[in-house]
């Protein structure tokens, strides 16, 4: 039960939010909402919910409920919900009956450009489009899963009790895209772009060095050796969330 209920809060809250960066991201996908006004809510019996706002070619994410949206989807287990985001699962409308021709044919659309997205192949990669795109995605759902695992897994909450307070930072060099997580008091906040005196980072050297380190296509020994990848600050706090990260497979792979 724990494991479902885990891993429908990385479905929602590490995957399925990484929609308003596709949409920033992805002409194909910014032109495929342009034109969509709706809010859609996802809830899951005793579990995550969610809602994802689309208005004049933009997209949001939103933690937890929220009444004034369209449509509201639900789910009766998170195992529900999970069946629904590896396809094979069908929500149950509880609201916005009257879009549901919009859901059926429409909403899958951008679904689908996300999936095309989280699932690289090597011909995929040659493409510096999709390169770019998968990269971003990866390296937050990397931090966003980090921190449903962090706080929610038996085993990473244990490993994230080891962890000092403080902020660690991924960045792409030279100049992005980059994520963070900070750890303090036992909570645990997971976002993108930089952050303020990281007590610790990793620097990956371009974008296809963080590409096949985040993608698992690249030893971290052999990378830290080559210095394609750099550890700075405090490495113990590396240690135990790369500990965090070898989970996310298990959940997502």
């Amino acid at each position: 039960m724990i494991e479902s209920l885990v891993k429908a809060n990385l479905n929602l809250y590490a995957v399925l939010r990484n929609l308003p960066l596709l949409v920033k991201s992805d002409p194909v996908a910014a032109k495929t909402v342009a034109q969509w006004r709706i809010g859609i809510q996802f809830v899951v019996w005793r579990g995550p919910a969610a809602t994802l706002v689309f208005e004049d070619g933009t997209c949001v994410f939103e933690r937890g409920r929220h009444g004034n949206t369209e449509v509201v989807f639900g789910f009766i287990t998170p195992a529900h919900f999970n069946r629904m985001m590896d396809g094979k699962g069908t929500p149950v409308p509880l609201k916005g009956f009257r879009h549901l021709g919009f859901m059926r044919n429409e909403f899958p659309k951008i679904a689908d450009r996300l999936a095309f997205f989280l699932k690289p192949t090597d011909a995929k990669l040659a493409d510096p489009h999709y390169l770019a795109v998968n990269t971003r995605l990866t390296l937050a759902t990397a931090v966003f899963a980090a921190r449903e695992l962090a706080l929610f897994d038996p085993t990473c909450r244990q490993v994230a009790g080891r962890i000092r307070d403080g902020a660690v930072l991924l960045k792409i060099l030279p100049d992005g895209p980059s994520a963070h997580l900070i750890f303090e008091g036992g909570e645990v906040t997971a976002g993108l772009g930089d952050v303020q005196r990281p007590m610790a980072r990793i620097d990956f050297r371009d974008q296809a060095t963080a590409n096949a380190f985040l993608n698992g296509r690249l030893d971290p020994f052999t990378a830290i050796a080559s210095g394609e990848v750099a550890i700075r600050g405090q490495t113990p706090m590396i240690d135990n969330l790369s500990l965090i990260f070898d989970r996310i497979p298990g959940y997502l792979g």
